[in-house]
């Protein structure tokens, strides 16, 4: 007769580890585990705490959305839409904050660094990415980080946003300094990975602002300026790469933009720092000029071809009376701050 099977001793299958396990080293198994432990820990709060926030609840507007026609849809997206800019607006105050911090950071030779997870994660690489071609500062001054690495641009990692190690490692390997400038955003305001980060950063010396879509959130107290876009309930429950996401570009937009002109790379309204580096920005380039320098279109592009394409040099040779070399050694001189340039190429 055969032996009742439940007695039976079930040994446990170790090779099938030993091949999951094989290639990594101690130092991996042990931020897997923290990782773990970090997601078993906070799914506990996290039903309760998603339930309070705003950008979670249901949008009473859009309710029955998938009944509506297209134009209802487009409709009542749009309308709420319009209530991010005043969102947006009513955060001025801690934006100013945060744009003299990073213009003193910057200033100094220090960089800015955008952290987040997700959507926010993507926002915070599409300003840091933008600001090289745009201002022609070198692309170590503002940097993006992400849960999940550049991998998680084109594709969902939403798993690492958990990991307060991961965030604290990510942000350890820039070997931040007191002149360095960490944003970190999250809608919620409540990401570990963010929260994490900008934690670390602040033991590092280096200053922190918060962009959060939430008041009173952890992320927000966790920094040294916290700026909250109350955007409400998203059209679509909890899809906060909607108005939450559009209202972290705004506040980009402004604090790059605005740091940047304080640092000199704006003159007037214009973007004369841009890379003419194809014959549409080329065209820009003399746009720019025809207007900064009241030339006219023939003029202005003899002037930039004689720059050799760079809209900083044409514009000191034209306002200054100087050669490009003179020029061009001015902008180098002054790092790229065209109107101090300008001054200095005039005095010598």
């Amino acid at each position: 007769m055969n032996p009742d099977r439940s007695q039976r001793k079930v040994r446990p299958r170790r090779n099938s580890t030993r091949r999951k396990s094989a290639g990594r080293t101690l130092t991996d198994r042990a931020t897997i585990d923290r990782a773990k432990i970090d997601r078993m820990t906070i799914g506990r709060t996290t039903r309760a705490e998603l339930r309070r926030l705003d950008t979670e609840k249901t949008n009473s507007v859009s309710t029955d959305l998938d009944r509506k026609s297209s134009l209802e849809i487009a409709r009542i997206i749009n309308a709420e839409d319009a209530k991010v800019a005043p969102a947006v607006k009513r955060a001025l105050p801690q934006i100013a904050e945060a744009m003299d911090l990073i213009t003193s950071a910057l200033s100094q030779g220090g960089r800015l660094f955008y952290i987040g997870t997700g959507t926010s994660g993507r926002v915070a690489a599409l300003d840091a990415v933008e600001c090289p071609p745009t201002f022609d500062v070198d692309r170590r001054m503002v940097q993006f980080i992400i849960a999940g690495g550049p991998r998680a641009l084109g594709a969902a990692v939403e798993a690492d946003e958990d990991s307060r190690e991961l965030g604290r490692q990510a942000m350890a390997k820039k070997k931040l300094t007191r002149k360095d400038v960490v944003v970190g955003l999250a809608a919620s305001g409540r990401t570990p990975f963010t929260i994490a980060a900008v934690k670390y950063a602040r033991t590092q010396g280096a200053k922190t602002v918060a962009v959060v879509c939430n008041a009173k959130s952890p992320l927000g107290k966790a920094a040294d300026v916290a700026i909250v876009a109350e955007v409400g309930a998203e059209v679509v429950a909890g899809s906060t790469r909607m108005k939450a996401g559009s209202a972290q570009k705004m506040i980009l937009n402004m604090l790059s933009t605005g740091a940047m002109t304080h640092l000199g790379y704006v003159y007037g309204n214009l973007m004369v720092n841009l890379r003419t580096k194809n014959s549409k920005l080329f065209e820009r380039g003399v746009i720019i000029l025809e207007k900064a320098t009241g030339k006219d279109y023939a003029a202005a592009r003899k002037l930039l071809s004689a720059a050799r394409g760079r809209v900083p040099v044409a514009l000191v040779m034209a306002k200054a009376g100087v050669s490009r070399a003179r020029a061009a050694e001015a902008i180098e001189k002054f790092n790229g701050r065209v109107r101090q340039a300008i001054a200095a190429a005039k005095i010598k």
